[in-house]
């Protein structure tokens, strides 16, 4: 008789850069014979990728119904329908999806739970059916050996700790380092993490609960890129540490017709005629929202920079509309040499295009992994979360150009210019480009669970 596969839940937290790389952890495990169940909601479901053809068997997705709570706007059901003050309605909400857990859990058997930091409450769902759990965390093992043991997240002295205690590396990193938060950047993410939220539970609770829980812990990442920074992660957490590999996506054909305001084959018509490593892609994601005078210079430093440009720009929340979303006249002037393209765009088909050269982006872990598979040369403005960390490291290792910043984390068309054209074409940044291309290996391997 045929052994059943084990069965593995998933859980990951409702923001995308997120819910992706569960994703791709879910497809790798299906594809070594596993059966995963992937939780979330319906809408962001259908904006997740396709399940491959090939592993529809053992990967299903499971909808679970977001609860309507107040401040949560409707339809809203990931933090990129959010602002940032909006989230905390979203913690709101996904903790009142413990019921349906709870149901699908009793009557499923279920060998293993995958869960991300934020569904405290699934630990002891789950201590109740004698179920064990893996924490993934997708985000480098800087930022996990950065804020250390999940004591010192909760315990008594953190009621003494500041912000000004994200500017320097932590007494438990002991080699020499200068990966430390601006302090622009710590004030925002210490209120992030520790200050409390309309759901009761601060960030800083969520993880420790979760890290003094579960069985194992799992972090995208690999010792050849951070090494240093993952052995710390292994020396102050209790429990194992599983370096799963970057997983970098894998590109899938797909319907690329609806890019705003050009078609895809326009884009590529014009990559095609573009210089091989000559082009700059800029894309800041879809967590960070930034404001009319961020992206106002974003433009002029594309426009002083002149070098050529492909810009994946979401319309921002307080834009009008396209042309209010960008400088008076700023499209007609760089027609030349940049196209600015509106909403979706099939980044991975981009990012894989020789014409590309580097990326203007804001150093998120995933979007590292996406740009180093393919040894572009980078230059980061970190903007939200873990991005400040992975910009000083990635700085630090000679991979990137950061943008320049006054202390309270402005930055002008200038500062923007002169990272790109340092970056991309000086003589003095020659060496930054072989090293990023080096990288290709290790940040392309898919590997093997």
């Amino acid at each position: 008789m045929a052994r059943e596969p084990l069965h593995v839940v998933i859980l990951p937290w409702l923001a995308f850069g997120h819910m992706i790389p569960f994703f791709h952890l879910s497809s790798s495990l299906a594809k070594a014979g596993i059966r995963v169940s992937f939780i979330s909601t319906p809408r962001n479901i259908q904006r997740l990728p396709e399940i491959p053809a090939e592993l529809e068997p053992l990967f299903n997705f499971v909808q679970f119904h977001l609860p309507s709570v107040d401040g949560l706007p409707i339809g809203a059901e990931a933090t990129v329908d959010l602002t940032m003050d909006q989230t905390q309605f979203l913690k709101v909400s996904y903790d009142l999806m413990d019921t349906q857990f709870k149901a699908f859990i009793s009557k499923e058997t279920v060998d293993w739970i995958i869960l991300d930091f934020a569904p405290y409450w699934a630990v002891d769902i789950a201590r109740e059916k004698s179920i064990p759990l893996i924490m993934f965390s997708v985000l480098s093992s800087v930022i996990n050996a950065f804020f250390g043991h999940p004591d010192f997240l909760t315990a008594e002295e953190q009621k003494d700790r500041t912000w000004e205690s994200l500017t320097s590396p932590p007494k438990w990193i002991t080699f020499p380092s200068t990966v430390a938060f601006r302090p622009f950047e710590a004030k925002v993410i210490f209120l992030g993490v520790f200050e409390t939220n309309a759901s009761a539970k601060t960030d800083a609770e969520r993880m420790s609960e979760m890290l003094n829980a579960c069985q194992a812990v799992a972090m995208r990442t690999c010792k050849e890129y951070e090494g240093e920074y993952f052995d710390v992660a292994t020396k102050v957490y209790r429990q194992a540490v599983i370096p799963v590999g970057l997983i970098p996506p894998v590109l899938v054909e797909k319907d690329r017709d609806n890019v705003e305001g050009h078609s895809s084959g326009e884009i590529f018509n014009w990559l095609d005629l573009q210089k091989n490593r000559s082009v700059v892609y800029v894309a800041f994601g879809s967590e960070a929202k930034l404001d009319r005078d961020q992206v106002f210079q974003i433009a002029h430093g594309l426009e002083l920079a002149d070098l050529p440009f492909l810009w994946a720009l979401r319309k921002p929340m307080w834009a009008i509309d396209d042309d209010d979303a960008l400088p008076s006249g700023f499209r007609s002037r760089t027609a030349r040499f940049g196209v600015v393209a509106f909403g979706w765009v099939p980044q991975l088909d981009i990012l894989s295009h020789p014409s590309i050269g580097g990326s203007l982006f804001h150093s998120g872990w995933g979007s590292i992994i996406e740009t180093l598979q393919h040894g572009h040369t980078l230059v980061v403005l970190p903007l939200v979360i873990d991005q400040g960390l992975n910009a000083r490291l990635l700085v630090e290792k000679g991979l990137a150009v950061e943008v320049e910043r006054t202390d309270d984390g402005k930055f002008n068309g200038e500062d923007i210019a002169k990272a790109l054209r340092m970056a991309m074409v000086s003589n003095e940044g020659e060496d930054l480009r072989l090293r990023a291309r080096d990288m290709k290996s290790i940040f392309s391997d898919q590997g093997q669970l």
